[in-house]
């Protein structure tokens, strides 16, 4: 089998993750499950030589120092450096116009953890192999709750012999009681945001559906500038591309749109209390990274990078130490921690 390009997109800030993650350190660079961080682990879960290629990351400047200080080879690791965030239909085509048309691309965020490295390697074999068919395959990610941050992939007929499934529909975040019934009925999956693209289908179908990303995208390449392992798109002409995701831009509109199945012990670290889902948890359900002390504590997480913390008799809270900032929320408000003022002027 032809080995797989995994494209590496890593942009954005984390303020959902305040004060952890900031400006000067945001969520991809950071160990917040295990050992490694969420970047690295990305990078790591591709080991070239086993069905995988050398990586593609695509990053702004501002991320650009971590990226390399945290790449495994980064001498045989390809960057592409955005001028400007234009989201995500032009990040991946910048990546496509770059590699082969026959090469396979799997594109994965940054600032995901999954728990089952094996489970995921199988899935991104089976989406590989629907996409050197013409398929644009998205991981349909195995719904555990009814979540409503999320969008979700309607599953429709099987594809014979492939373990995957065209698309119905892609559906936009739902209310709880859609989300419940999402997740009752068995037909609905997440959407991770996780895909494996033919480099010449993706092209072909982001030509016919948004001319106007793939003209300026192409200009800012034609006119890029190499860097030794860098490369850097034509600011002027890159400035040009509309901002859309690839969602929009192809995959809701494309009739090759397919997804694999994918149980994998994922999550998008969008939220505290998601984060704390995704730790080792003792028997009552709490979590400690850092100097702490829980007694007749339940569902509690603690994070501190210094101070020590105790906690007597709380339930269902979570308490970060970064520096001289604290955050103290429950789950529920977890959602709102990236409005904070302080999380804003990180």
């Amino acid at each position: 089998m032809t080995n797989t390009v995994p494209v590496i997109l890593c942009g954005g800030s984390g303020t959902r993750l305040w004060p952890r993650s900031r400006k000067a350190r945001p969520k991809p660079f950071l160990p917040l499950v295990g050992d490694e961080t969420l970047f690295r682990a990305t990078v790591l879960r591709c080991p070239v030589g086993e069905g995988f290629g050398n990586p593609v990351v695509v990053t702004g400047a501002a991320h650009l120092d971590h990226v390399e200080q945290q790449l495994p080879d980064p001498a045989n690791t390809r960057i592409i450096v955005e001028p400007e965030a234009r989201n995500t239909a032009a990040a991946i085509a910048l990546a496509a116009l770059t590699l082969p048309e026959d090469a396979i691309m799997l594109v994965c965020p940054s600032d995901h953890h999954i728990g089952d490295c094996d489970a995921f390697r199988a899935s991104a074999h089976k989406a590989a192999a629907l996409a050197q068919d013409g398929w644009l395959v998205s991981f349909g990610i195995v719904p555990t709750a009814p979540e409503t941050g999320f969008g979700y992939l309607k599953q429709g007929e099987a594809i014979d012999g492939t373990g995957g499934r065209r698309v119905e529909r892609f559906v936009e975040k739902p209310d709880l009681a859609r989300a419940i019934e999402f997740l009752g009925s068995g037909e609905y999956a997440w959407n991770g945001g996780i895909f494996a693209f033919r480099v010449g289908t993706f092209l072909e179908e982001l030509g016919r559906h948004r001319p106007d990303i793939l003209s300026a995208v192409r200009e800012a390449v034609a006119k890029g500038r190499e860097d030794g392992m860098r490369f850097h798109p034509d600011h002027e002409a890159f400035a040009k591309v509309p901002s859309e995701s690839v969602d929009y831009a192809v995959m809701e509109n494309t009739s090759r749109a397919a997804m694999v199945p994918a149980e994998m012990a994922w999550s998008d670290i969008g939220n505290w209390q998601a984060l704390h889902e995704a730790q080792d948890r003792d028997e009552s359900g709490n979590a400690v990274r850092g100097r702490a002390e829980l007694k007749d504590c339940s569902n509690v997480l603690v994070m501190s990078d210094g101070p020590r913390v105790s906690v007597v008799g709380a339930s269902n809270l979570m308490i970060v130490v970064d520096g001289d900032e604290v955050l103290v929320c429950t789950p529920e408000g977890a959602q709102g921690v990236g409005k904070l003022s302080g999380a804003a002027n990180q």
